[in-house]
């Protein structure tokens, strides 16, 4: 695996929550290849699609790109590096918990990093719940390949705001048919989609070879994330409190007044009688 391609590169010493920056400007991608992007089918990515330092993009039409083509030009060379070092971050941060011989599917995972020595699989429903917790990151770092079954599905239960998820595989990745993904998958070598298999709040992105799509849905957005807050309305007791301060408040500003002219009144009929 290529934990580190670049031997110059320090390990990050980012808390996990400090994650805007992981992969830069590789963020604007759906799709990013290597080697070469292919499509079958009426796909379609949110995002930008590019290809470097290959050539080769085929498929759109009838695929559609919601985005910005670039094909071996330096924006999509930008991305690759800057993917590639958002790959070496991931494969160096501590490991929460390792998962190594387990079906990811039926499974509910907190915030963390979560680190396969070999292969990882998913069958059925993986549930990520981030608890409520803004800025949070859940990682698979993979040694070798990841590959889910059809039908397959990750849920996000209790989202704060900004968490994202990265799954980053130390070869290639296959999305089997329909499967609904969530995160963004950074493979050294491939990444495929089956058919119908789409990706929510996150892109597939090759560093080495090839991506391949069939008629898939790539969303760099559509991210869960936490309601705002609704807006604070006092309870009627509160109301109640405030509207009989400001009666009092009023009244003995009026009776205040009013003292006031009484004694003013007072002076003056003083006044006349020592004139007399």
């Amino acid at each position: 695996m290529k934990l580190l391609r670049l031997c110059c590169l320090a390990l990050p010493l980012l808390a996990l929550s400090v994650h805007a920056s992981v992969l830069d400007s590789a963020n604007a991608f759906g799709v990013l290849g290597a080697s070469s992007v292919t499509n079958t089918g009426f796909s379609v990515i949110n995002g930008d699609l590019g290809v470097w330092p290959g050539s080769s993009i085929t498929g759109f039409p009838p695929g559609i790109v919601n985005g910005t083509t670039h094909t071996t030009d330096a924006v999509a060379h930008q991305a690759q590096l800057d993917a590639l070092n958002g790959y070496n971050y991931l494969a160096g941060l501590s490991v929460t918990q390792t998962l190594t011989g387990q079906d990811l599917g039926g499974k509910t995972l907190d915030p963390g990093v979560y680190f396969f020595a070999t292969s990882a699989q998913m069958t059925g429903q993986l549930t990520l719940d981030f608890q409520g917790l803004n800025n949070q990151l859940i990682v698979f770092q993979i040694y070798s390949t990841l590959t889910t079954a059809s039908a397959s599905s990750v849920l996000v239960i209790n989202p704060g705001t900004s968490d994202q998820v990265f799954w980053q595989v130390g070869s290639s990745a296959t999305l089997g048919t329909t499967t609904a993904f969530y995160g963004s998958v950074i493979a050294d070598a491939s990444v495929t989609l089956n058919t119908g298999a789409t990706i929510n709040c996150g892109r597939a992105i090759a560093l080495t070879a090839a991506v391949t799509l069939d008629t898939n849905t790539i969303n760099t957005g559509n991210c869960v994330s936490s309601p705002p807050p609704p807006p604070t309305i006092p309870e009627p007791a509160t109301l109640s409190l405030v509207s009989t301060g400001a009666i009092a408040a009023g009244a003995a500003a009026w009776n205040s007044t009013f003292a006031g002219l009484g004694f003013a009144g007072t002076l003056a009929a003083i006044r006349r009688k020592m004139r007399r």
